[in-house]
């Protein structure tokens, strides 16, 4: 069905820092003194919940707020190593010009999220951005509110099992990506209603139009 507000993620969903996160991780364990992440731990921890995540690695949740800020810090620094996925820009300039809004719901910074996404920002019509005590479902009531859509028109776009949850905690449509950082077949399991193999797949089902037949 096509859509008038599409809310995206920016880590794993747009922007490609994964790797980044990978080569970090352990510089942030060591700083707020908790479990480091072992090579052989990340496959696993891609198939879990935040609230699993947390309790591997024994962070406790009253020191989330200093860690986030701390992550947004290093991110910043980082920011030339951290790219939008090949097709990303691409993909949203289709949907803005199709008249779909676009916002975005990221717990990072709204000056990293910008620079993230260079010219692609000017694409946006809304940003909520910062960690939230009452996480992504109330992002998601408040830009679905500023849009002015009902929720059967809106779709979040994300790449973790958190996206799905708070989608379904608002009452509005769930897509998941299958390049960012939860295993695939974790968001599999819960069955969002849509799930995007490749990036040139999203436009067309959020439009509502028949993709193109690759060669």
């Amino acid at each position: 069905m096509p859509y008038a507000l599409a809310i995206f993620d920016l880590d794993g969903t747009l922007a490609d820092s994964f790797p980044w996160f990978l080569r970090t991780i352990n510089d942030i364990a060591d700083h707020f003194n908790f479990r480091r992440v072992a090579p052989e731990d990340i496959e696993e921890l891609r198939h879990a919940s935040t609230r699993e995540i947390l309790a591997h690695l024994e962070v406790p949740l009253w020191k989330l707020p200093a860690i986030a800020r701390h992550a947004r810090r290093l991110k910043a620094e980082a920011a030339s190593e951290i790219s939008l996925f090949a097709g990303i820009e691409a993909m949203l300039r289709t949907l803005a010009e199709s008249g779909v809004q676009l916002a975005l719901v990221t717990s990072d910074s709204e000056a990293n999220a910008r620079e993230k996404l260079g010219d692609a920002a000017a694409l946006f019509s809304h940003f909520d951005c910062a960690a939230s005590l009452f996480g992504k479902a109330a992002k998601f009531r408040r830009v679905v509110r500023r849009a002015g859509v009902a929720p059967t028109q809106v779709i979040s776009i994300g790449d973790e099992v958190r996206d799905i949850d708070a989608a379904r905690a608002v009452g509005i449509a769930c897509g998941a990506v299958c390049w960012g950082y939860a295993a695939p077949a974790a968001l599999r399991a819960l069955r969002p209603d849509h799930v995007f193999e490749h990036i040139r797949d999203i436009a067309p089902a959020l439009i509502g139009v028949t993709a193109p037949r690759q060669a």
